[in-house]
């Protein structure tokens, strides 16, 4: 007897399993374009297969039922729903919650201090989730919104702290959390938008990972249309950020010159209208935590370099220098590229992984063809001086028969060329231009940028400190690693003392006192 053919259901079952197979492809392609590409939720509109109640608090996990929120703020101005219909799952996860709760607490505290309010308008910078943006919602202040470079919607949307999708004068409060601000590349950008969005008499209120009064004082210098209400120091809401500095600010009317800290100068941020500066106290401790001066004359003066540079502590090492707008090294007596600036600055000195603009600064054209393709450093091929002229730079002789003349270079003098004339000299001499090196440094940075100097100019130094003083422009340099030049001991001859300098170790030393006792940060160099 024949058995029935399997054929038909055999086929029925094959087109079954392909049809089942082509709508979980269907699915897995939606949730693709939704979640990945859209940066949306899996809520986003009726993708999901079921929905939590619209008024369910999924943060307190009690039973709560929430009010429904209003309407936030889109890019384009017009409101949108704040709250979906079917929730995130993230939105239930034990993580958001604590941070939810974490951000209400602190929120509940601000409100009741009276910098925040139920009709405030709230933008939440560099959010991620928007965790806090959901617990200002919970507590009653609705009309906010976060911004991310990815959108999380309806939390947060598109948008970048240094580039803001609003329109000036927004917000009556701004909140950064998580230490955000100090990790921004553009943190100059970042506060200019935050100028622009926040209204006249708006708040502003930061969350740092920074403890010293330098990265403060530094923070209230980038911020400066903003004046200091309060600090506070409270514990974190993870290990990742155990410790946060809050910092409260409100934006100033017509802000200009106001003062920022106790104390301090007011904050007109520009040298030019004073001849005299006064550096301010917070630079000032760190000298209390510096290396002490060598008092005593090194009687091997080329052996010191070595064991001096382990000892000093670098202002990086003693304080936060995130929030400054620019980072810049001036190398006055640069040499060649391969002296200082490639093997000290650029392998030793501790940069907190911010990238610096770097100025050379060498008379000695020896060296000029070195930099022309170096990306990121600027060649000034003139002599640091007190004022525009012409001078003379006298090179020291070099053995011709010696395997590198330039190792001999750039360890010139420079003269006004009035003064030289008749002058006899054993060295090569060259007519160069000088340049006022205050007034060019007043021209190229600012209080706000952070500018580290190392100067090496072959005595010189006793005629360029001293300008730096007198035209304010030492106020501008947060760290100074300066080479004094004096009649030291010969390495070639045992007992005698160089006669190219007349200075003594004591003039060298009372130097660099005078300019510690002045609240500048300098190392010696050798």
């Amino acid at each position: 007897m024949m058995q029935p053919s399997g054929g038909k259901p055999s086929f029925l079952r094959n087109v079954l399993v392909r049809l089942f197979l082509f709508c979980l492809f269907i699915i897995a392609l939606r949730f693709a374009y939704v979640v990945t590409l859209r940066g949306e939720s899996c809520d986003h509109g009726d993708f999901c297969f079921f929905s939590l109640p619209e008024n369910i608090d999924v943060v307190t996990g009690i039973g709560k039922w929430a009010k429904p929120s209003s309407a936030i703020i889109s890019t384009s101005g017009k409101s949108a729903p704040a709250m979906p219909k079917k929730l995130p799952e993230l939105w239930a996860a034990d993580g958001f919650q604590k941070a939810v709760r974490f951000y209400s607490s602190i929120f509940q505290d601000l409100i009741s201090e009276g910098f925040l309010g139920p009709s405030s308008k709230v933008l939440c910078v560099e959010t991620q989730i928007g965790a806090d943006v959901f617990a200002l919602k919970e507590i009653g202040v609705e009309d906010s919104i976060g911004i991310f470079k990815k959108a999380f919607k309806p939390l947060v949307i598109s948008g970048q702290g240094f580039k803001q999708p609003f329109k000036n004068s927004t917000f009556d409060f701004v909140f950064s959390c998580g230490g955000m601000i100090e990790k921004s590349a553009k943190l100059a950008d970042f506060a200019m938008e935050i100028s622009r969005t926040l209204k006249p008499e708006g708040f502003l209120v930061v969350h740092t990972g920074t403890r010293d009064n330098y990265s403060l004082n530094s923070f209230l210098d980038l911020f400066h249309f903003c004046k200091l209400v309060k600090t506070r120091d409270i514990d974190g809401i993870d290990s990742k950020m155990p410790f946060i500095r809050e910092i409260v600010m409100k934006k100033v009317s017509g802000y200009g010159n106001i003062v920022q800290i106790i104390g301090r100068r007011m904050e007109s941020h520009s040298v030019d209208s004073v001849s005299k500066c006064s550096v301010p106290g917070y630079k000032r401790e760190l000298i209390h935590n510096a290396e002490p001066l060598i008092e005593e004359e090194p009687k091997k003066p080329w052996m010191t370099l070595k064991k001096n540079i382990q000892n000093v502590k670098y202002l990086p090492s003693m304080a936060d220098i995130s929030f400054k707008q620019r980072y810049v090294y001036v190398d006055v007596g640069a040499r060649s590229y391969g002296s200082s600036i490639v093997s000290w600055f650029k392998k030793q000195y501790p940069k907190q992984n911010k990238t610096f603009e770097i100025y050379a600064i060498e008379a000695d054209k020896t060296f000029y063809d070195e930099y022309k393709y170096k990306k990121g450093v600027t060649l000034l091929p003139y002599a640091a001086w007190v004022r525009n002229e012409t001078l003379f730079f006298e090179i020291n002789n070099q053995d011709p028969s010696h395997k590198n003349l330039k190792k001999g270079r750039g360890m010139g003098r420079i003269q006004p060329v009035q003064s030289s004339g008749g002058s006899s000299s054993s060295g090569d001499v060259d007519e160069i231009k000088g340049f006022d090196f205050a007034e060019w440094l007043k021209n190229t940075v600012s209080e706000r940028d952070y500018v580290v100097m190392k100067m090496d100019v072959e005595g010189t130094e006793f005629d360029l400190i001293p300008r730096l003083f007198e035209t304010g422009a030492i106020c501008l340099i947060d760290e100074i690693f300066l080479e004094c030049h004096y009649n030291r001991w010969q390495k070639c001859c045992p007992g005698e003392r160089t006669t190219k300098y007349q200075r003594t170790y004591g003039q060298c030393l009372d130097l660099f006192t005078s300019l510690r006792e002045s609240g500048v940060l300098v190392h010696q160099w050798w």
